[in-house]
């Protein structure tokens, strides 16, 4: 039987603004990974601010609890109803303002990345926010779980990128913060609260974005190294204003993506442990060359570098840069694996990683470390594959079922380096417990007290983080 307040939702939406069709609601029910699975009575769809606060309106009448989704592409469950209302931002995806002089573009949040970054190319300015899902992940929730990319080491992590949110209060309220100021002090940034909440406050519906001036040219090496000692190193001596990225990655995923993927190539003739993907922006590709070229002689000479690989043109640009961009799904060749998203002071980057992988071929003998990420601003995405064997997926589950008793031993160690247990991935349903266990008290009873205040029923994403 349908409740009431399903029925007044279906009343008062239009009529392609829901849907209860089983095989629409499919897809956002599963995490990409298969890690989460969710249940629904029904799937919003609104095109716009007013449709959003008329259906949080009546839920917050009826007692109904909100699930917010944007492309599904979130990795700790935050996403996931759990027979939640599912209220998809995918049908809002207007670029509604592009301000190149005020360097501000205002866009709704169900726009992708893409969209964005291809809006502000279009008027010759840059939006810097990268992910391997920018296609697919959208404005809302990369907002919403304050998501990090490649380029934080000179721009920023999302919440430096925004001057304002227009969010949908629990009671249905329209909260406009939207604005191209570059100051204003007129009491608590109340935008900001929005900004890594993952949906617990309000419904992020649009955000104004900062903008940036467009690099002549962008100059990309990569790089072959011997150890993550070397490689943090080697950060301190490219470190400038033109560096835009770091990127590090382990013998074993750059292998798993060279060896599975018919469009990536390794670039080197030799194997080597550990490899660094970077991009210098600069005004030309002659200034590129002239910075790069004695910073690249002077790490080979001190033993830094082994061998380097500079793109030469936009093809080699890109098939150095999609090595990085494939680490993730390269791992699947590698069978089950449990996957850490944590963040340390760059300076112990090389103590976290010869304590962690200790730490784990205790627990299960074999496994095979997987480290990669954002070395530039410290974002390790630790993922630990399962022991090599002729039958991966016969052993898969027994390995699975270490995720709990390896990632405390990890989180051990990021709280010893105090380090943080997400850096980039949010808390969602993952670690919402342990972020309860291990973080100050102060906090949480802080964090407690902004849910009640915003939301005192407790229906907005009600499972995720506090």
């Amino acid at each position: 039987m349908t409740s009431p307040g399903i029925n007044a939702l279906k009343a008062a939406l239009p009529a392609k603004a829901w849907t209860q069709d089983a095989d629409m609601i499919a897809p956002h029910l599963v995490e990409w990974r298969e890690k989460y699975f969710g249940t629904t009575p029904i799937l919003l769809m609104p095109s716009s601010t007013a449709d959003v606060a008329t259906a949080v309106k009546i839920c917050a009448d009826h007692g109904l609890s909100i699930v917010p989704q944007g492309g599904n592409t979130g990795l700790v469950g935050g996403q996931t109803p759990q027979g939640e209302v599912l209220l998809s931002l995918k049908r809002m995806t207007k670029i509604r303002e592009v301000n190149p002089v005020a360097d501000a573009i205002t866009v709704e949040a169900g726009a992708t990345l893409q969209t964005v970054q291809d809006a502000a190319t279009a008027a010759n300015r840059k939006f810097p926010l990268t992910l391997s899902s920018e296609g697919s992940c959208t404005v809302g929730g990369v907002l919403s779980t304050n998501a990090g990319g490649n380029h934080v080491l000179k721009y920023g992590t999302t919440k430096d990128l925004v001057f304002g949110v227009e969010a949908v209060l629990a009671d249905g309220q329209i909260f406009n913060g939207l604005t191209s100021l570059h100051k204003n002090n007129t009491g608590y940034d109340l935008s900001r609260l929005f900004l890594g909440a993952e949906g617990t406050l309000g419904i992020i519906t649009a955000a104004t974005l900062k903008l940036f001036a467009q690099p002549g040219h962008v100059t990309r090496v990569m790089m072959a190294v011997a150890s993550v000692t070397d490689a943090v190193a080697l950060l301190t001596q490219l470190r400038g204003p033109a560096l835009a990225m770091f990127e590090v990655m382990p013998r074993i995923g750059f292998a798993a993506v060279t060896d599975n993927f018919e469009t990536d190539r390794d670039p080197f003739t030799a194997v080597h442990p550990w490899y660094v993907l970077a991009d210098f922006e600069v005004d030309n590709a002659e200034a590129g060359e002239a910075l790069v070229m004695p910073l690249l002689e002077k790490a080979m000479a001190s033993g830094l570098v082994r061998d380097a690989v500079l793109a030469q043109s936009d093809t080699q640009f890109r098939a150095l840069g999609a090595i990085r961009e494939h680490m993730s799904a390269g791992q699947k060749f590698l069978g089950g694996s449990i996957k850490q998203d944590i963040t340390v002071p760059i300076d112990r980057i090389a103590d976290f990683f010869t304590r962690a992988n200790a730490t784990v071929q205790r627990i299960v003998p074999g496994c095979r470390p997987v480290g990669f990420g954002h070395f530039g601003d410290g974002n390790i995405h630790y993922n630990i594959a399962q022991p090599a064997s002729a039958n991966l997926a016969a052993n898969r589950d027994a390995f699975l079922a270490h995720w709990d008793d390896i990632s405390e031993a990890i989180f051990d160690i990021v709280d010893s380096l105090g380090g943080s247990i997400s850096a980039e991935h949010g808390i969602g349903i993952m670690k919402r417990e342990t972020l309860a266990k291990r973080a100050d008290p102060v906090k949480m009873a802080l964090l407690r007290r902004v849910k009640a205040a915003m939301d005192p029923d407790g229906i907005m994403n009600p499972r995720v983080m506090v």
